[in-house]
């Protein structure tokens, strides 16, 4: 008759053990994941911030060329309305969705682009480019844009490990349970394969 309250009490024990060792394991867990989710949030800012550098360059830059030749009006608007709305796209770096992700980039890309179509018509003002005021905003906007490029490739290398980690079993049960879910990358955009074609 005795043994059975002992019985009982090692049977409760073990329960409670192995109990805490499952929340110890799961807190183990967890608290892996936050620094890398962090590591994820800190990457975007970075992002941000060169994406930030970048438009705030751009309305110098504008005015530089607008004041030193009789520059195409068409032009300079697509700069300024590309920026505008490249600055409108903002991202919770802590609930990025790929779609939210891809108007980011499509946004940028437009900005890009329309720098990118300044400059070659810019190719027609030597005067211009020989100002030593243009020649340093063209250096700190080629500077930014490599910048941004390291900065992307940050942010790819840091959802990657945080990715992987929170797919990998068993971490992605704790993943799941405490709604930690994969960012996306930033990828090539459609079309960016091809070299634009260039008329003068």
């Amino acid at each position: 008759m005795e043994k059975k309250p002992v019985g009982r009490i090692v049977t409760v024990v073990i329960v409670l053990a192995a109990v805490l060792l499952f929340i110890s394991w799961g807190v183990g867990i967890y608290n892996k994941i936050v620094p890398l989710n962090e590591k994820v949030a800190t990457a975007w800012s970075n992002v941000e911030t060169q994406y930030q550098r970048r438009a705030d360059l751009i309305p110098n830059f504008v005015n530089t060329v607008k004041g030193a030749a009789a520059f195409e009006q068409e032009t300079l608007t697509r700069v300024i309305e590309a920026r505008a709305k490249a600055t409108q796209v903002t991202i919770d770096p802590s609930n990025i969705t790929p779609a939210q992700l891809q108007e980011f980039q499509a946004a940028q890309s437009e900005v890009s682009s329309a720098l990118a179509r300044l400059m070659v018509v810019v190719e027609q003002y030597p005067e211009l480019k020989a100002t030593q005021n243009f020649r340093d905003l063209q250096v700190e906007l080629e500077g930014t844009e490599n910048r941004i490029a390291v900065a992307r490739n940050d942010f790819n290398d840091a959802a990657r490990e945080y990715n992987t980690f929170i797919k990998l079993f068993p971490n992605n049960l704790i993943a799941s349970i405490a709604k930690f879910n994969d960012r996306p990358y930033f990828e090539a955009l459609e079309g960016t394969d091809v070299a634009p074609k260039v008329e003068f």
